[in-house]
């Protein structure tokens, strides 16, 4: 039978951990650990980003983080920890049970970046 998107986004929020903002403020610029944005390019001007996130849309993930990927990403393929985030909270989900299917073993989910502002996070604007 096939899956509606809120099957799959509930699926990955069951085995994706979801952090709080103020637990992702607290581990913020630790070694190992990466945040990345998975909004678009309009929607991170619109707003800014958590400072230091990659900004990497949806779309382009699994080309990002494949260490074998001619597109790959070093910051993020040598993490550790992998904090994902975007607007409303199914792209992170969604992009955190990818990552832990391509072997990533340390992935949480903050969820939407309003979490991160109403922690009192700084916005990095481009």
């Amino acid at each position: 039978m096939p899956k509606t998107a809120k099957q799959m986004v509930a699926e990955a929020e069951a085995t994706v951990p979801r952090m709080s903002g103020a637990d992702a403020k607290a581990m913020r610029g630790q070694p190992g650990v990466v945040f990345v944005d998975l909004r678009e390019a309009a929607e991170i001007a619109a707003s800014g980003k958590v400072p230091g996130a990659l900004a990497i849309p949806r779309g382009l993930l699994e080309f990002r983080a494949d260490p074998e990927g001619a597109s790959k990403d070093a910051a993020l393929t040598g993490a550790k920890t992998v904090v994902t985030y975007c607007a409303s909270g199914g792209r992170a989900a969604l992009a955190g049970k990818t990552l832990q299917e391509m072997g990533y073993t340390d992935v949480r989910s903050l969820g939407r970046f309003q979490d991160w502002v109403e922690a009192g996070g700084e916005a990095e604007k481009n």
